[in-house]
């Protein structure tokens, strides 16, 4: 199972992602729900880059495929780039998961840490 867990400060932005283990949906390599977070995933670290001008120095990510992770912190005091774009980025990441999750219940799960807890 994958598990999807956002972090929030006291505010409701997203601070953070991670996602962990594999959906084991189907065959390692025709997994098409591994897939489809991965593809999330990436690109929602992407997009912070390329769309919202963050440069890829300043974050703190981790991504290891072989284990089934990934984790993106965002740092709220980064003075580079459009945090507000960095928000609706990860937002549109959230929305992803949510979908998934209504369609593969058993093969991904959400929970939310930190202060702004959303709904």
């Amino acid at each position: 199972m994958i598990k999807v867990i956002i972090e929030t400060d006291k505010t409701g932005n997203m601070v953070s992602f991670e996602m962990s283990g594999h959906a084991e949906y189907g065959p390692y390599g025709e997994d098409i729900v591994c897939a489809a977070a991965s593809v999330l995933g990436y690109t929602a670290l992407r997009a912070i880059v390329e769309v919202a001008g963050i440069d890829e120095a300043s974050l703190d990510y981790k991504v290891d495929d072989n284990m089934g992770y990934m984790k993106v912190n965002m740092d709220t005091e980064m003075g580079n780039g459009n945090l507000s774009d960095v928000q609706v980025i990860l937002r549109t990441y959230e929305v992803g998961i949510k979908s998934m999750i209504e369609s593969y219940p058993k093969y991904i799960t959400l929970e939310y840490r930190g202060g702004g807890t959303r709904v």
